[in-house]
């Protein structure tokens, strides 16, 4: 892993877990929240995974195995797109950018050697080559493009710049979402992934030193992120997640595409029936001043029709907290990952470090999402009008 140049900056501290290697914050990360969210700083990102995929086929060999259209991706163009399994499972998730010659691929520090094998894989007789590009370039993130242009340009090998601009914020003609529109936090994430040489890194960190550019740590990014649902490979897929459960059908899969793997269970779910779980925003309790880690349980009790004095109620395990961040307006936030049949508007309940941490939901994909194709019942065989 490279020693980046920003863990040297005034104030640098070290974050731990997913994201170890880059700073998790500078000395304060409200204020530094504030700051990305307004367009005046940058993130450094540069553990992230960057594969190169080259060759007259790359798009439409990409286009055959990810959920996304890659066909009429331009030079310039970003889009992102998962890798599923035979049931529709998430494997790899990866954020892409074309320049007319090579499609980059954008993902986390853990999956890039899982994704270039399974891509090498796939490779067949056709003419593309995957390469591991983490040691040339890295990544640098903000909420706006003038943040990047003070910082370093971009990365152009073929003359054109690799920005990725995240589709979240936009509705993408082709795709789904479960979660109503009215006071949906997508459009309050602008976040721009630009890829850059890695030698580059010190001259960002030298924008920052010389007041050109203010910085930020992957904490505040975090936050911003939760606030905004955005759900991330790394922290909320586990090994039986499907898209339609984290509402990632509006950003990373074309439904008007086919014969890829997992398609099927794509469509079924979408068409006639309902994701077996759900992601929620959780506002926490902050009176103790807990906040909740990834993989903390999620609790439900359940109410009795006649409850009986003296007992308590049952408590019943839910789901679990995928992800968690101080927020600067929100406070202390949550993403979670619950059953489907979890009512609504249940009260929760989390358990971290031995306490129970009060916790009202917000839908991100409702309790009652229903399928997209109202199928009728047909009459039983034998039976009589």
């Amino acid at each position: 892993m490279h020693a980046s140049p920003f863990l040297s900056l005034p104030g640098a501290v070290a974050v731990e877990g997913i994201d170890e290697g880059v700073a998790g914050h500078y000395g304060n990360p409200i204020v530094e929240q504030r700051r990305l969210e307004r367009g005046e700083a940058i993130v450094d990102l540069s553990t992230r995974g960057i594969v190169a995929v080259a060759g007259p086929d790359r798009l439409s060999w990409l286009h055959s195995m990810a959920s996304q259209s890659f066909a009429g991706l331009r030079p310039g163009d970003s889009a992102e797109a998962l890798f599923l399994d035979a049931s529709g499972h998430i494997e790899h998730v990866v954020h892409a950018v074309d320049d007319g010659e090579t499609t980059w691929l954008v993902c986390e520090r853990a999956d890039a050697a899982p994704l270039s094998a399974f891509l090498d894989r796939m490779r067949f007789m056709l003419r593309v080559e995957v390469a591991d590009r983490g040691d040339e370039f890295a990544v640098i993130a903000a909420m706006s493009t003038a943040a990047l242009d003070a910082a370093a340009p971009a990365a152009s090998p073929s003359g054109v710049a690799l920005d990725w601009v995240d589709p979240w914020s936009e509705r993408i003609p082709g795709t789904h979402r479960y979660a109503a529109d009215a006071g949906h936090p997508a459009s309050e994430w602008r976040a721009i992934e630009r890829i850059v040489p890695r030698s580059s890194l010190a001259e960002a960190a030298d924008a920052v030193r010389s007041g050109r550019i203010g910085v930020a740590g992957s904490l505040a990014l975090e936050a911003l992120r939760v606030a905004a649902w955005r759900p991330r490979l790394a922290t909320e897929v586990d090994e039986k997640s499907l898209p339609h459960e984290l509402d990632w059908l509006q950003s990373a899969v074309d439904l008007g595409k086919g014969c890829y793997k997992g398609q099927e269970t794509v469509a079924k779910v979408l068409n006639l029936g309902r994701p077996p779980r759900r992601l929620v925003l959780l506002h926490l309790d902050g009176s103790d001043t807990v906040l909740p880690e990834t993989g903390d349980e999620v609790i439900g009790e359940k109410v009795r029709p006649e409850p009986v004095e003296g007992q308590a109620p049952e408590r019943r395990v839910v789901g679990r907290i995928t992800s968690s961040a101080m927020h600067h307006e929100l406070g202390p936030i949550a993403l979670a990952v619950v059953k489907r049949a979890v009512p609504g508007d249940l009260p929760l309940i989390v358990e971290s470090h031995e306490t129970d941490v009060a916790a009202a939901q917000v839908e991100i994909v409702p309790a009652d999402a229903r399928a997209a194709v109202d199928v009728p019942r047909l009459p039983r065989l034998g039976a009589r009008p």
